[in-house]
């Protein structure tokens, strides 16, 4: 199936069919920024996923009004940019000294407000989905974190809210209005306040969404003093290989432009502190990365061939055939350097040439895993296999989070409006993302590129060749480091790490597309590692040492041949069909007999033999 397609399938984007329209929001506080006319900020203090003492969180919006991007070219925002963020303090060290991480999910379309509950935040969300317990590997136990769903309309961000109905089987979304009334809900209809679902009301591409990001980041650190940390760091999964370069670069262009006084904006004149991006499986550049298919296809590292010779020969073919993958993608590129360069989705021409470019690329060379019916998060399961059901889905529906939370939204995990803006400039298949790394290194930011390498989707072979190919001040030097093992703890090696100075590349065993939920103590580890200066492998040597020399991994230079044996203890993982995510988890004939109502379901789950088994404690316990 086409990248962009899969990764947003609509299964992805349901609410509780039991859910209503989310009440008001009742704030601590509401304030008018000092700086920025017409923004304001409003959030309350939390009371759910991080309970240990003394810690704190804080949610909310900070509410952009139209025209407010217009400074950086964006002449047509006629919406409102309410974009939501949820912010923990750090656990064990001092939060007003400690680093501040940003957390960006990809998609392009997906939400970052899940991810506290359950990839690398605070908390996991019991099988009863509807509380919590600590997550012992929490990035936040070492640093500041905070998830920000954007671009507007993605998550619990809203450009104008919107009242629907959507079928959880079907897919159907309805606007509804005064005229259309209210409908009677039943199993699998569900009602709600989503934003506007228009597509035209949203960024319009990584470029645009990085303008928006940086009016918030200048409203969030100038309101809030005591959170202005010395160090300012961004970690990004999936699409975000392309969103934060881009967001990072226009952040240190614009500190430039304030720093030598050529950027006159009043009330947006605070120098970001920037320290470290981090890209987790990231899908970057399309030209320099796509041979990559194949080989994770049929050459990978875990001996599993997951389709026969003749697609390989196929995918080979469609990529590099005169008029084929490549070509496009090379006559996207070049259009866009030329007539576009900033790659803001200026010309509908360009915008054409590049989205069926990458469209092209999607269905004739990526897409044709499809039909080896393996998951392409994950080489070695199944395609329709899932291994926990998302209560993600349901605990962001309950009442009293709804609260704790400020939501002006119902929460949504994908926004096909925003896939959709996305996609209709041709984002995906467009230049310029390697030499934003670039920059961004010889500006003395670190860059890190983390990869788990089980995932076809955005694969770590693919990275690796990208991260050879940033071409920066210090590239021969990185180019010639050598691999050296990454050491988890005592008893367990987590991967491989290539690294010279402040760019490194790590292969991480045993994980695929969400590497830092598939092994936490691992990633926890080297992110902590990045942000204290120290090597990725041990966390023992300083990157710049007290004579000014620069670390430099060694080791061989290729891990190819390092293999890995298949973990197959997903063969014991008992299927549940999870109402909130049907088309996910569950068969035709369990959707069927939810659609006719002659099924029992209990906690959202379909009452049978494998929820009984695998959750005793919940499946009793009712709705």
């Amino acid at each position: 199936m086409p990248l962009l397609r899969y990764l947003v399938s609509l299964a992805a984007f349901t609410i509780c069919s039991h859910a209503q329209f989310p009440p008001p929001p009742k704030w601590d506080k509401v304030i008018a920024s000092r700086f920025a006319e017409d923004v304001t900020i409003s959030y309350k203090q939390g009371e759910i996923c991080e309970t240990t003492p003394g810690v704190r969180s804080f949610s909310g919006y900070i509410h952009i009004p139209p025209k407010s991007l217009a400074d950086l070219g964006v002449k047509n925002q006629t919406w409102p940019i309410n974009t939501f963020f949820w912010f923990f303090e750090a656990r064990n060290v001092d939060p007003r000294h400690a680093p501040l991480i940003i957390w960006l999910n990809g998609g392009p379309g997906s939400s970052s407000s899940d991810n506290p509950l359950g990839y690398n935040g605070p908390c996991q969300i019991n099988p009863d989905a509807n509380s919590t317990y600590l997550n012992h590997w929490s990035w936040t136990n070492e640093a500041n974190v905070m998830y920000v769903d954007q671009p507007v309309q993605v998550g619990l961000s809203y450009d104008s809210p919107q009242n629907v109905s959507f079928d959880l089987i079907k897919g159907n979304v309805t606007l509804l209005n005064e005229t259309t009334g209210i409908p009677e809900q039943n199993t699998t209809l569900a009602v709600g306040t989503w934003s506007s679902t228009d597509t035209y009301k949203t960024s319009y591409g990584s470029v645009q969404a990085a303008y928006a990001l940086w009016h918030f980041a200048q409203a969030w650190f100038q309101e809030f003093p005591e959170h202005q940390t010395t160090s300012l760091s961004l970690s990004c999964v999936s699409y975000g290989g392309k969103y934060c370069p881009a967001i990072f670069a226009f952040f240190e262009e614009q500190n430039e432009r304030i720093r030598n006084r050529t950027w006159h904006v009043e009330g947006e004149q605070f120098v970001l502190p920037l320290d470290t991006l981090i890209i987790e499986n990231g899908c970057i550049d399309l030209p320099g990365s796509w041979f990559s298919y194949p080989i994770m296809a049929q050459n990978n590292t875990y001996g599993i061939e997951t389709v026969n010779q003749t697609t390989i020969d196929l995918m080979l073919d469609n990529l590099n055939k005169d008029g084929g993958c490549l070509q496009q993608a090379y006559a996207c590129g070049n259009l866009s350097l030329e007539l576009d360069p900033l790659n803001v989705g200026l010309y509908e021409s360009i915008n054409n040439v590049c989205f069926e470019a990458g469209k092209y690329c999607d269905d004739n060379v990526q897409g044709l895993y499809s039909i080896s019916n393996r998951s392409v998060y994950d080489i070695t399961i199944p395609d329709d296999l899932s291994r926990v059901p998302p209560f993600s889905q349901a605990y962001l529906q309950r009442p009293h989070v709804q609260e704790a939370l400020g939501m002006a939204v119902n929460w949504t995990s994908y926004s096909p409006a925003v896939n959709d803006a996305v996609r209709r400039v041709g984002d995906f298949a467009r230049p310029g993302w390697l030499q934003k790394f670039a920059y961004l290194l010889d500006r003395g930011i670190k860059v890190a590129f983390v990869y788990g390498d089980k995932d076809y989707l955005c694969n770590w072979i693919g990275g690796e060749a990208l991260s050879l190919a940033v071409n920066h001040t210090h590239a021969k030097s990185f180019n010639a480091s050598g691999y050296t093992p990454i050491i988890t703890n005592s008893t367990y090696t987590g991967g491989q790490v290539r690294q010279h100075g402040n760019l490194s590349f790590s292969r991480v065993y045993q994980a695929g597309h969400g590497v830092s939920s598939e092994q936490p103590e691992t990633v926890q580890k080297m992110v902590m590692r990045l942000l204290n200066n120290v090597d990725v492998a041990t966390g023992l040597r300083p990157v710049t040492a007290a004579n000014g020399s620069v670390y430099k991994s060694q080791g061989p230079a290729r891990v190819n041949d390092v293999t890995n044996k298949v973990d197959e203890n997903w063969k014991q993982v008992l299927q549940v069909c999870y109402l909130l995510d049907v088309n996910t988890t569950c068969t035709d004939q369990q959707k069927e007999m939810i659609g006719n109502g002659t099924v029992e379901i209990q906690n959202y789950m379909i009452v049978d033999k494998n929820s009984t088994m695998r959750f005793p404690e919940v499946v009793g316990w009712g709705v």
